[in-house]
């Protein structure tokens, strides 16, 4: 059974509820599901899941939480070639572009994208809870790559 980590930083509870949608779905595709703060992971702990879910809202000039996720991720980045991940968070302003520069440096760091990132303004409504949970059973899925 594949084990998924979904590690996310949330300020106002917004990426929190679109992580534990996450899980949700990561559960009804099979998999068994580990919810953790940007705080509780480290790039130790990144060989130990078949697929990681990372989420963090914008923040200030459309950037990543810079405290703790940024760093956190930063670090884990470099192991995550060839490591299956998705992306997910949410905004209060701007276009997404937090999430595409966020992308990139994954692209560029050789991780696989199982789907689609998904990204929500302010809190997720019914839609973003279901493409949040679509994401969890695509990471469930040790077969599902983003064309």
């Amino acid at each position: 059974m594949c084990k998924i980590a979904v590690v996310y930083w949330s300020g106002t509870g917004n990426t929190e509820s679109m992580a534990r949608a996450v899980v949700e779905g990561v559960e009804a595709g099979g998999a068994n599901a580990t919810l953790l703060t940007a705080k509780e992971f480290t790039p130790d702990l990144v060989d130990s899941y078949d697929a990681i879910a990372f989420g963090c809202p914008a923040m200030g000039a459309e950037v990543l939480e810079e405290d703790e996720f940024e760093p956190m991720f930063t670090a884990c980045l470099p192991k995550l070639r060839d490591k299956r991940i998705a992306l997910f968070g949410s905004y209060g302003w701007g276009d997404g572009e937090w999430m595409r520069n966020w992308e990139e440096s994954c692209q560029g760091a050789g991780a696989v994208f199982a789907c689609d990132s998904v990204i929500c303004a302010e809190a997720p409504d019914e839609e973003a809870v279901a493409a949040c949970q679509e994401l969890g059973k695509a990471l469930a899925d040790p077969n599902a790559i983003r064309a």
